[in-house]
């Protein structure tokens, strides 16, 4: 099984890279990325082909014939709205995933699936209001398109995850290679960690199980289970909440 993994260089992505590194079943791991990815580079496995992409609003034919025969990806590409304006937002966050949807779909066989899985966020909206943030406007309004694409073509399996506190606290294979969060953020995250961690769990969301999951749903798992009160429906295309990651995940009671 072929499967594509974007945003490798940051927290959520190289948690799925972990994950997909450990699971057999996947045959072939391209990873399109604008620099180098350490993880990769340090594992040495073969079934990891890194291809510096600079572009991710274009995909022309050199690099198609390099993914064809995928039938899923993570795409896990994005950044924190307080970094960038919002036009470059819009652009990370909504118009680089639709293009790679777009382009996606000519890669799998004839008549096969391709399993295109957004990771969202926790708070992102389908429905804004007046003082709706930035960013769960634009994760919201880039669901719907997917949710039109995937009606459009039945064989594209768009899917959204909306993770909430992400945290690698206990996932030590990853932490030589996330990027350093802003002295805000870590703060931020000692001070509230441990109160997630223990007395808030339906929004704690560990990487090394979030990872895995991620890639299991790019595999096309799951598929008889997103029926349920945590999973919205836009027709055939699933928004799955934190809640629902952890519950199809075997976390809730652990």
């Amino acid at each position: 099984m072929h499967l594509i993994l974007t945003g490798a260089t940051g927290l959520v992505g190289s948690g799925v890279l972990d994950a997909m590194i450990k699971m057999k079943d996947i045959t072939k791991i391209s990873i399109l990325s604008r620099r180098p990815v350490q993880m990769a580079e340090d594992v040495k496995d073969p079934r990891i082909n890194v291809i510096i992409h600079k572009d991710f609003e274009k995909y022309d034919s050199e690099l198609l014939s390099q993914l064809k025969g995928a039938t899923g990806c993570v795409w896990a590409l994005g950044i924190s709205q307080t970094q960038v304006g919002k036009e470059e937002y819009v652009k990370i966050t909504k118009d680089y995933a639709l293009a790679a949807s777009k382009a996606f779909q000519t890669l799998p066989p004839e008549q096969e699936p391709f399993n295109f899985v957004y990771v969202s966020g926790g708070g992102a909206t389908t429905q804004p209001g007046r003082f709706t943030a930035i960013f769960a406007r634009v994760k919201g309004e880039t669901e719907l398109a997917l949710a039109e694409m995937r009606k459009a073509n039945p064989l594209f399996h768009a899917s959204s995850v909306r993770p909430a506190f992400i945290d690698a606290a206990k996932h030590d294979a990853i932490k030589p290679y996330i990027p350093v969060q802003s002295l805000p953020i870590r703060a931020s995250a000692t001070l509230l960690g441990p109160a997630i961690r223990c007395g808030a769990q339906s929004y704690w969301s560990p990487t090394y199980e979030l990872g895995k999951f991620l890639s299991e749903m790019a595999m096309g798992r799951y598929k008889d289970q997103l029926k349920a009160k945590d999973i919205q429906m836009i027709g055939e295309f699933p928004i799955l909440e934190n809640s629902a990651f952890r519950r199809l995940a075997g976390l809730d009671g652990k």
